[in-house]
């Protein structure tokens, strides 16, 4: 819908109210400020509020940061004024009106006038829901689904989505259940997993602006859930909610949602859906890692996922000019807001001198932030502090601990670090013992494959097993492919094993070739003969 700023407000006021009583939220919303500013319409706190109020039943986010405001700044007099308004609300709401009710609901539900209360909130968004409230369906279903002031039940979440989502194909103040709904189809809550339902609702709402939905709907895109994967129709709805918004404000423009930037920020980096263009990258990573959107009286933190990745364009110079401080500036942002991999980031930096000076203790710090949120590259890291001291006094323990949290998500240095602490000291744990050299092993590490082997031949670190090791080469590389007593094949034809000491033809000649290069090789060879590689210890 256009709108002009410029001797136009008296009109735009009135296209907004039809609008508005039509339920289109972006317009209720724009009506609150019309009354709150007295923009074509006399001054008028208490219908600003009221328009405030339902744009936010909707899930509009402007209209809901208003209020916020509004409720946090008010005087003395204001909240006596308020809690007559709560009061008067009540009266309404207890003879049956359905929009009250909801009202009332959301009184409770977001402390509006009266003292937080989720079991009352749920009851009166019963109270309308039952009467065929939309906005207090979603919001039902929303309390069902968490379990706040009710007893979680999903398969109630998902009815009560169902009721709301079912109401409005042509109106925006159901799309908020529509992507609700999509989002239970699609992860299997409450009901079957149907990724096709959930393509269906995520449209329905996406095709009435709803950014979330939006963005969902190119997830499903990019990824082929529900759909044909198309990298490009995926970058389309992620265009779509990415663009910054105007609203009515002068001093407010909605900057566009957040995550469909940083997406759309990926896309032009790696050239997915598009053609790679490294400006545009930092372009839409700059968009959503902005703490408040391009105007003032926006509030928002920025996008931590956005912010990290733009310190990765700014230290590497992807981009933009590399610059190392700018760099840990983006990092420190999202850090701040939890991020694991920019807590990570900022580790290393100040462990490197990286943008910033040396930090031991920052150092440790960062790590830890991070690897108790379980990044793995993050708890090998720590493990590495603890293991050689630094930041920290010396603790082989906490080293081994750290390490075997980081082998567990199979991160290789971790599982490599874990089995020489063993070597070199650490109290065997005949569980763990082995672990590093088996993870490696099952990634394909031919050296891990070899003194897997080794451990078992020589009962280090795991019991002693000849079945489990085959000579001149480890038992492990070809443990999942013995073909009975012929002998041992690897996955790649040209690589063929000896078959397990003790076996029919195990000293058969024929029967040796280099795990390497596949060429034949005596009974006893150490080293192959063609490309010169050791072959057994």
């Amino acid at each position: 819908m256009g709108f002009s700023f410029f001797n136009k407000e008296k009109r735009a006021a009135e296209q907004y109210t039809k609008a508005a009583e039509q339920g289109d939220a972006r317009a209720q919303f724009n009506l609150g400020v019309c009354y709150a500013l007295g923009m074509g319409v006399e001054k008028d706190q208490k219908k600003a509020v009221y328009w405030y109020t339902k744009a936010a039943e909707q899930g509009h986010a402007d209209a809901q940061n208003y209020l916020g405001l509004y409720y946090d700044f008010e005087d003395e007099e204001k909240d006596r004024e308020e809690k007559e308004w709560v009061s008067s609300t009540r009266a309404r709401a207890e003879q049956g009106d359905a929009d009250t009710q909801n009202h009332l609901g959301m009184c409770y539900d977001f402390e509006m006038g009266v003292k937080k209360d989720q079991k009352k909130a749920v009851y009166w968004y019963t109270k309308a829901a039952e009467q065929g409230n939309a906005f207090a369906q979603n919001f039902l279903g929303e309390h069902y689904k968490g379990g706040v002031g009710v007893e979680k039940d999903q398969k109630k979440a998902v009815y009560w989505y169902t009721k709301a989502a079912d109401q409005g194909d042509a109106r925006a103040g159901y799309a908020r259940a529509q992507v609700n709904l999509g989002v239970c189809y699609e992860r299997g809550v409450g009901v079957e997993k149907d990724p096709k339902k959930a393509i269906y609702w995520y449209m329905k709402a996406a095709e009435q602006g709803d950014a979330d939905a939006q963005v969902n709907l190119g997830v499903c895109y990019e990824r082929g859930v529900g759909v044909e994967k198309d990298p490009k129709k995926a970058v389309e709805w992620w265009t779509k909610a990415a663009e910054p918004r105007p609203t009515l404000s002068r001093d407010v423009v909605d900057p566009g949602n957040e995550e469909a930037q940083t997406n759309l920020g990926w896309c032009y980096e790696n050239g997915v859906g598009v053609e790679k263009d490294q400006k545009k990258a930092v372009y839409w990573y700059t968009k959503a890692a902005d703490e408040g959107g391009e105007r003032a009286g926006y509030a928002r933190e920025g996008y931590a996922r956005a912010q990290n990745n733009l310190g990765l364009c700014y230290e590497n110079g992807v981009g933009v000019e590399k610059d190392q401080k700018k760099a840990v500036y983006w990092y420190t942002k999202a850090a701040e807001q939890g991020n694991a991999m920019a807590q990570d980031n900022l580790g290393r930096c100040y462990e490197r001198g990286v943008g910033v000076e040396k930090d031991l203790k920052k150092v440790v710090y960062w790590y830890t932030k991070a690897a108790e949120q379980g990044h793995a590259d993050a708890q090998f890291n720590l493990g590495s502090c603890y293991e050689n001291g630094v930041g920290v006094e010396k603790d082989l323990k906490k080293a081994v601990m750290w390490f075997t949290k980081a082998a567990e998500q199979g991160n290789a240095r971790a599982q490599t670090n874990l089995e020489l602490c063993y070597k070199n000291g650490v109290e065997k744990d005949q569980k763990n013992a082995g672990y590093g050299y088996t993870k490696e092993a099952e990634q394909g590490d031919a050296d891990a494959q070899t003194n897997l082997g080794l451990c078992y031949e020589l009962g280090e670190a795991v019991e002693k097993d000849l079945k489990k090791i085959v000579y001149n080469v480890n038992y492990f590389s070809a443990e999942k492919i013995i073909q009975g007593n012929i002998g041992v094949y690897a996955t790649d034809d040209a690589i063929v094993h000896r078959p397990v000491v003790g076996e029919k033809g195990s000293d058969d000649p024929k029967n040796i070739f280099c795990p390497y290069c596949g060429r034949q090789l005596p009974d006893d060879a150490r080293f192959c003969t063609g490309c010169g590689k050791q072959i057994s210890g």
